[in-house]
């Protein structure tokens, strides 16, 4: 490849292609933007592979502000995406969350309902007896409440949004390329170029490095940034139920499982402990993690899946930030013109929209003019200050 870019964005998941989207859109930019994908297939991406949750059930301001805009985005998919006059369909389904609380964990939970609701957010705290009423088909015994989404919270398919993004992001002018980013060259406080394996070197107005976990953390060594990202596999299980179970929404139970529905069948997963989650990059599939670990409890929450069938199964690999399993977005001191855009450890599709705007507003304005994200830059991690959500899956 020849020439220059304005900007280069390394990686071409739905973070990436949000942060091109949003730079091409801006009306104080008019430069060259160039997205780098390793594998455009997506694989064994999160982008494509995720249960596609968007929610505001956080603790932290700032991931509840980030939800609701997500929340907008999509419901709204057409203002920002179409093309032609021809809008996308993201399979969105308003079906609320519901995180469920044990006597231990409520008045965590109750805290974090009141952070959410004075954001806006329409969560709902309900009681034990409450829950019984709502959700038949939920065994409450050791549930003490939980927080449910009335509006705003939901499902989109994944590879939908990926696929809008990038499609309206090549009609505004973006160009993509299949390649992978070896790293970058850099020189005092700025970033010079970006070296391609295939297509070689090219010269960079600045970077965003949103390469996920399959080279997030390479790249930002190469400009001598340490990031505490690891790459860590995780599941997904599709099964059949032989009873009907409605209404159900995305539902995280307190020991950790998530599971949604999919039109006649669910989508099912939970981390495993941290002790049986090594980083890795092999995408071999644990069924005895579904047999043995996920199965019994949830069977003993939902008693209609004793009698389930599983149908399938999927890996892909988070880009999970062990300061604090939160995101890390911005640009690091020292250094004016790369960004970093990780360590969503799961919650990267749902945070894209407002993700990607924030770098983009970086980028073009010097500064976010609609979110302030700044207690989730880099900063944090070179005090080694985490900022933990509170009882958050």
């Amino acid at each position: 490849m020849e020439g220059r870019y304005d900007v280069i964005v390394i990686g071409g998941g739905v973070s990436g292609c949000s942060t091109a989207f949003f730079l091409a859109s801006d009306p104080g930019f008019d430069g060259r933007i160039l997205v780098v994908e390793r594998d455009p297939t997506y694989q064994d991406a999160p982008s494509a592979r995720a249960t596609g949750g968007i929610r505001q059930q956080f603790s932290t301001p700032e991931n509840v502000r980030i939800g609701l805009f997500g929340s907008h985005f999509v419901k709204n998919a057409g203002d920002y995406l179409a093309i032609d006059g021809e809008s996308p369909d993201l399979a969105w389904r308003e079906g609320g969350y519901l995180l469920l609380a044990t006597p231990e964990t409520l008045p965590i939970m109750r805290e974090n309902n009141a952070v959410q609701r004075s954001e806006g957010a329409d969560i709902a705290l309900l009681t034990a007896p409450e829950l019984e009423r709502k959700f038949g088909w939920l065994n409450t015994e050791g549930i003490a409440g939980g927080c449910n989404g009335l509006s705003g919270e939901g499902w989109v398919d994944p590879y939908s949004l990926l696929q809008a993004f990038r499609r309206k992001a090549r009609s505004l002018g973006v160009e993509f390329v299949h390649d992978e980013a070896l790293g970058a060259t850099r020189s005092g406080s700025r970033v010079q170029s970006v070296t391609l394996r295939q297509g070689g070197e090219i010269v960079a107005g600045a970077v965003v490095n949103a390469a996920g976990a399959s080279g997030v953390k390479e790249i930002a060594d190469s400009v001598g940034i340490d990031l505490p990202i690891e790459s860590r596999k995780r599941f997904t299980f599709v099964f059949e139920c032989r009873e009907r179970v409605e209404p159900v929404p995305l539902t995280i139970l307190p020991e950790g499982i998530g599971f949604r529905p999919e039109g006649r069948t669910f989508l099912v997963n939970r981390a495993p402990p941290p002790e049986a989650d090594p980083p890795t990059r092999d995408t071999d599939i644990d069924y005895d993690q579904f047999e043995e670990h996920i199965w019994p409890d949830l069977a003993a929450r939902v008693p209609a899946f004793e009698a389930i069938r599983l149908a399938s199964a999927w890996c892909c690999h988070y880009d999970l930030n062990t300061l604090d399993e939160n995101a890390i977005v911005g640009s690091p001191p020292g250094l004016e013109n790369f960004y970093v855009l990780t360590g969503f450890s799961g919650h990267g599709l749902q945070q894209s929209p407002a993700m990607g705007r924030a770098v983009s507003e970086l980028i073009v304005h010097g500064e976010y003019r609609t979110l302030d994200l700044r207690r989730l830059g880099y900063e944090r991690v070179l005090a080694g200050e985490p900022l933990v959500e509170s009882n958050c899956f």
